[in-house]
């Protein structure tokens, strides 16, 4: 006899059991109800949203994003202007170049005379009231000399030139003449120029400069009146100051003292001018 197995087929709308689940009573096909969304549904929704924060997060770490401060102030708005002003006064202090310049056939004959020559005049300055401070030595020069007039031969050594200069401050503005003419009768063979200036501009900048900014406001107010706004503040200001001192160039190789130097001192022009930044509204 021959042993026959049949098969019966699975219920097509049977729900199917989950691996080690077990039927439960009166529940068709043994199936576990979870609500309305089911456990796939919530898994998927947990693992797109970790999705979107690791783009999130990666874009903010690569700088994909810029963050916009909405309450940042707006820039000022400003005009900028610049100012001179310009005060002339009178000149105190007068700085004086004064030297000499020997020649002598030996070297040591050259320095010894122009040494004499120098004591001699920085004496003579001495007794007018200038001070040791205000002597200062500013060229010591000794060079060879050489005669060209022999027809296209060589040139012949001759001797040598020695040269001492001093420059001189002259605080008593009044003496500068007396100066010049005593270190002349002295000995100096030259004088190079005579600058004049102010020994403590500070007073006169301040004049200046309140000048200064009162030209650049006189100029804001008027462009600002033009253009319909307001000046609210400041923002920037920047300064340059001027000293120009009357300078004259003299080049005096004297003998005999002769009438006392007139001396002309001019005025000095303290100039400062500003650049000014005004807020406006």
């Amino acid at each position: 006899m021959n042993d026959t197995t049949s098969t019966t087929a699975p219920d097509r709308n049977a729900p199917a059991s989950a691996p080690g689940q077990t039927a439960a009573p009166g529940v068709p096909g043994g199936g576990r109800r979870v609500g309305p969304i089911s456990l796939i549904g919530v898994v998927a929704v947990v693992a797109g949203a970790s999705i979107l924060f690791g783009l999130v997060a990666g874009a903010v770490l690569r700088g994909g994003f810029t963050v916009v401060n909405s309450s940042a102030a707006a820039p000022e708005h400003v005009i900028t202007v610049s100012g001179v002003g310009q005060v002339s006064v009178a000149p105190d202090v007068a700085d004086v170049l004064v030297g000499v310049v020997v020649q002598r056939p030996t070297v040591a004959q050259a320095q010894s005379a122009a040494a004499d020559s120098m004591g001699a005049v920085v004496a003579a300055i001495k007794k007018d009231g200038v001070a040791d401070k205000d002597i200062v030595t500013v060229n010591l020069s000794l060079s060879p000399v050489y005669d060209y007039s022999s027809g296209g031969g060589a040139p012949r050594l001759v001797g040598h030139q020695f040269v001492n200069t001093v420059r001189v401050t002259v605080r008593a503005i009044g003496s500068v003449a007396s100066v010049i003419d005593d270190a002349v009768a002295a000995g100096a063979t030259t004088i190079g120029g005579i600058t004049f200036r102010l020994d403590d501009p500070k007073t006169v900048q301040a004049q200046a400069r309140g000048l200064a900014m009162a030209d650049a406001r006189s100029k804001a107010d008027a462009l600002t009146a033009a253009a319909g706004v307001s000046i609210k503040g400041v923002a920037a200001i920047s300064e340059a100051t001027l000293q120009t001192n009357p300078t004259y160039t003299a080049n005096a190789m004297a003998a005999d003292k002769a009438a006392s130097t007139p001396i002309q001192t001019g005025t000095t022009d303290i100039v400062v001018s500003v650049s000014v930044s005004y807020l406006i509204g």
